[in-house]
């Protein structure tokens, strides 16, 4: 019965991620649901390993549709993996709780500030030069790398948010780009979570079959629609994103 629920919740996780991130919000719920005595860097490590090959599916079947800044991208993948692997470690040393009570707060700007730019991220118009994307995407990586590494929920709408703010994509583009700035953190996460000895490996497949069939469907959804269908499911998955983490941090 507990592979059979969060086999469920890692497929929903898989679609929602696939289509613009968020996914931890429902797979990281299920699993401490399921495993409430369980240490939460093994539930956090474990939730990597099953999202990361939906996450690797979505970004091929985008590169087929979408054309990838690589000039910008490489380095930002660089600085993605180094800030996780480094946000990873600081976690296994201090407590997050700070970061929860915070995160609601953020999530909600981010928000407001999307609803009340109706045309933001309709358009894909990079805004900046080579060089300034280069700077600007390593910052984008290093920043909520460390954050995925340390804490993580909301990490692919974060990138999508900052890629659209920032490098004036449209939300395809940006939903495309986050999948592979995802996978840079995840595996980060997932190297030294592993090597400490917080992940279950027995559950990995499970995980990871259930999350690719999500992540297929998510993604035809995804370029079906375009980038109107993705913005709102954005805010869609936002909201949630503040109701339960402010449930997380204020009411439990």
């Amino acid at each position: 019965m507990e592979w059979l629920v969060i086999s469920v919740a890692s497929l929903f996780a898989g679609f929602v991620d696939a289509i613009v991130g968020g996914g931890g919000l429902i797979l990281v719920p299920a699993l401490f649901a399921v495993f409430p005595t369980t240490a939460p860097a093994t539930l956090f490590g474990t939730n990597k390993t099953g999202s990361i090959w939906g996450t690797a599916l979505s970004a091929w079947r985008y590169a087929r549709r979408v054309e990838f800044d690589w000039p910008t991208l490489w380095p930002a993948l660089a600085a993605a993996f180094l800030g996780s692997l480094f946000g990873s470690w600081v976690v296994t040393m201090i407590s997050a709780d700070f970061m929860r009570k915070l995160l609601p707060f953020i999530l909600l700007a981010v928000l407001l500030y999307t609803l009340a730019r109706k045309d933001m991220g309709q358009v894909h118009k990079p805004l900046q030069s080579a060089a300034r994307s280069l700077v600007l995407g390593c910052a984008i990586g290093l920043l909520i790398g460390f954050y995925d590494g340390f804490f993580g929920p909301g990490t692919g709408s974060f990138f999508v948010f900052a890629l659209v703010r920032l490098l004036g994509y449209d939300f395809l583009n940006a939903s495309a780009n986050a999948k592979l700035l995802n996978i840079a953190t995840n595996l980060a996460t997932i190297i030294l979570l592993g090597f400490k000895g917080y992940i279950w490996w027995h559950l990995m497949l499970p995980l990871a079959a259930a999350n690719l069939v999500g992540s297929f469907l998510g993604t035809y959804m995804a370029l079906r629609y375009g980038a109107g269908f993705v913005r709102w499911i954005f805010i869609g998955v936002v909201s949630l994103l503040i109701m339960r983490t402010a449930y997380d941090a204020f009411l439990r």
